[in-house]
């Protein structure tokens, strides 16, 4: 049960009226006794809320940043008109902050026998499931004075998927890999590793692109044309450890190396190569394995949803067990972690010289943009000494990116607006050159 401001109004008129006409225990008495017997009333006549039906129907899946809708149908059985306030409660992320009560609740009207269809728009901040929680209903009686209450349990859940800022560059990269395959005029000779055909000698090309026993064969020069080479393997390797739950900038560290995986799986994807994902940090979290083209980039997202960062160190001689298990030929292994000194030195260091043996490496970090800032900071005396300690973090990471180059690894050091572009730039000029 629950009483409303009305009655409390109602309440409070009546103690004025006792205390100026009735001034007595009688005239309590009869206040307080008609209000009751009024509020009895109303809980009598207010709609049960046990009996109410609910179903849903809606999104289970939406991206980062963007608008689910879910749908809830209300019921009455009841021979009484139903009026009521609904909750429908879901977790605090989502919905933006302060914004949650007006998305949330409903007003119903639902005459007996009659079903009514309430929305709830949710816009979620952060990755992985939301289930609701439960809906409460608030049923009044005619008079406004008193409700029952009553919750009930409608099972639905949506899953939060990357948000995936770095699709808008995707045009400018699949320009760039169509120009690497020769599908454009602005295809340079000589450029890729994988043979493609044979075609006449133009004035300028390479002579020695020249293929002599074609040429001896017919009676014009013969050149060859190649291609960048094709079906190569690439696994990307998410670290979901302890340096992947700081912010950078706006966003977690882990959802800026999700975003550049995300752009460099949809390239990789579209020129033919096979991509296969990892997340791992004392064990496996999440793969996604022998996908064709088609299914790699839902595969990833699925995958990558649920994902958070945990607060523990990473097992670095264990994740490079996990990817040597899994790449057994060679291949592209691109590490999205941190390039904080003390792990690097500490766990991947000593790992890396079997990994870089097998396959070639490239390590992705996402650095912070406020150390930038800082590194330029100047003009007091606070200022000077943040540029100071900015700049030895810099020279600090630029000698970890230093060392981890010394043993053979391609290191890309950038912010999260550029990671996803300058990851996917390192992917196609290993491909142009032949380094797969």
């Amino acid at each position: 049960m629950a009483l409303t401001g009305r009655a409390a109004l109602i309440a409070l008129l009546g103690t004025l009226v006792v205390s100026l006409l009735l001034p007595s225990w009688t005239g309590i008495l009869a206040v307080q006794l008609v209000l009751a017997l009024a509020i009895l009333y109303d809980l009598l006549r207010a709609a049960p809320v046990r009996t109410l039906q609910f179903t849903r129907v809606g999104d289970t899946s939406v991206r980062l940043g963007e608008q689910a809708s879910v749908h809830l149908t209300i019921a009455n059985p009841s021979p009484r008109h139903l009026r009521a306030q609904l909750r429908d409660a879901w977790p605090p992320s989502s919905w933006p902050a302060d914004t949650a009560t007006d998305a949330s609740r409903h007003a119903l009207d639902v005459p007996p026998g009659e079903r009514r269809r309430v929305s709830t728009h949710l816009t979620p901040t952060r990755r992985g499931d939301r289930t609701a929680h439960r809906v409460t209903v608030r049923s009044y009686g005619p008079l406004g004075l008193a409700a029952r209450q009553g919750n009930h349990t409608v099972p639905w859940t949506v899953r939060v998927l990357p948000a995936f800022h770095s699709r808008k560059h995707l045009p400018a990269k699949l320009a760039r890999l169509r120009e690497l395959d020769g599908r454009t005029s602005v295809l340079t000779r000589g450029e890729g590793t994988e043979f493609d055909s044979l075609r006449e000698y133009i004035p300028g090309d390479d002579t020695r692109s020249i293929d002599w026993r074609a040429t001896a064969r017919q009676s014009s020069v013969a050149v060859r044309t190649w291609r960048p080479e094709r079906d190569r393997h690439i696994l990307i390797v998410l670290d979901t450890g302890r340096t992947s739950a700081g912010r950078v900038g706006d966003v977690p560290r882990l959802d800026a190396a999700m975003d550049a995986a995300l752009l460099l799986a949809a390239v990789a994807s579209r020129a033919g190569d096979r991509v296969d994902f990892l997340a791992y940090n004392r064990r496996v979290q999440s793969t996604v394995q022998g996908r064709t083209a088609k299914d790699v980039l839902p595969g990833l997202v699925e995958a990558m949803a649920p994902l958070e960062a945990s607060l523990i160190e990473t097992d670095t001689p264990g994740m490079v067990s996990a990817v040597l298990r899994t790449a057994r030929h060679r291949s592209l292994v691109v590490l999205l972690t941190g390039l904080d000194a003390a792990p690097v030195e500490a766990g991947l260091l000593p790992a890396l010289p079997p990994l870089a043996q097998r396959h070639t490496v490239l390590l992705a970090s996402a650095s912070d943009p406020r150390v930038s800032e800082m590194a330029r900071a100047r003009g007091s005396v606070d200022a000077v000494y943040e540029a100071a300690a900015a700049a030895s973090a810099q020279q600090e990471r630029q000698r970890t990116a230093d060392r981890l180059r010394h043993h053979g690894t391609t290191v890309i050091d950038a912010d999260p607006g550029t990671l996803a572009p300058a990851l996917t730039d390192a992917y196609l000029a290993l491909k142009a050159t032949g380094r797969l």
